[in-house]
């Protein structure tokens, strides 16, 4: 006699087979229906156990942004966790944290350029409900806590469209930060040296996203420590980084790296005082910037010559 244990081996085997060879034919059926366009790739759903399981995309991008999602993605994804696209930017969203893990912006002189028919005063700062409930952050979880809706994505950086500018109002976009002298002025001085960058380049690519570093304390030990605000805690983080690269009309690549501290700056500190070596931010944040650009292709990193 036939092993029972070996009969119920072989029925799941039979239930897998069938699983991938219906979903296959679904697949090859609705290509169009079931596929993603990620960065100018097409992804298909995969079969797969249980049979009516399908393995998807962290977000379903269409045809029609696909194009400007390749544009601001051109140099490659930091990760693939939790990616949302919005009109003119991308963001990779931390559920844990309820703030972003990175935020990737594309920007021209033609994006930053005065623009009449947009209105910043006319924007609310919004929840995404495209996030599940259980991992949004509130404007309530904001209020009395001591620390302003900092904008990832730049507000004014998006000036082509109201509904550019608005989108960067979801709370998906923002994360703690001081207030005075910091999100309103030394920060607020980062933002803007950025968008001076177009002056010089044809073409400038931006990420920006919280850090939680490690700081010893009294016992010698290191520790990440940070704050979490609201009922729904989210995480404030102990510092934020840039890292930009530019593209010059003559196709040079430049790059330029920036960490600061989550707290009062004094006005006179430069900007350029925060520059870090760009890999120290990869491995602080656990992410890798720019990886379609090999660094012997970048003319200078920081201003000095790579």
């Amino acid at each position: 006699m036939i092993p029972r244990r070996l009969i119920q081996v072989a029925q799941f085997g039979a239930v897998g087979l069938t699983g991938y060879y219906v979903g296959l034919i679904k697949n090859k059926n609705n290509l169009v229906d079931n596929s993603v366009v990620i960065d100018g790739k097409i992804i298909r759903h995969m079969p797969g156990l249980p049979i009516f399981g399908t393995v998807s995309a962290a977000t379903p991008y269409t045809e029609s942004g696909s194009t400007r999602v390749s544009q601001i993605m051109k140099y490659g994804f930091p990760g693939m966790d939790n990616i949302r696209s919005y009109d003119d930017f991308v963001l990779s969203y931390d559920r844990r944290n309820r703030v972003p893990h990175w935020v990737f912006e594309h920007l021209t002189k033609k994006h930053i350029e005065k623009n009449d028919q947009v209105d910043r005063s006319k924007c609310d700062f919004t929840p995404d409900e495209s996030i599940h409930p259980f991992f949004r952050s509130q404007n309530s979880d904001y209020k009395g806590s001591g620390f302003d809706r900092g904008h990832m994505a730049a507000a004014g950086n998006h000036r082509l469209a109201q509904k550019h500018v608005e989108q960067t109002f979801y709370l998906t976009n923002m994360a703690p930060q001081v207030g005075e002298g910091f999100n309103r002025h030394s920060w607020n001085r980062l933002e803007k040296h950025v968008r001076k960058l177009t002056k010089v380049y044809d073409n400038v690519y931006c990420c920006t996203g919280p850090l939680y570093l490690p700081r010893k304390e009294v016992d010698g030990k290191w520790y990440i420590k940070y704050q979490v605000i609201g009922a729904n805690t989210v995480a404030v983080p102990t510092h934020f980084y840039k890292v930009v690269v530019g593209e010059a009309p003559d196709g040079s690549l430049d790059m330029e790296a920036y960490v600061m501290p989550n707290q009062k700056i004094p006005d006179e500190t430069p900007v350029s005082s925060f520059m870090v070596p760009p890999e120290t931010i990869e491995k602080a944040a656990g992410l890798l910037f720019f990886d379609k650009i090999h660094r012997s292709k970048l003319s200078r990193i920081n201003g000095r010559k790579a």
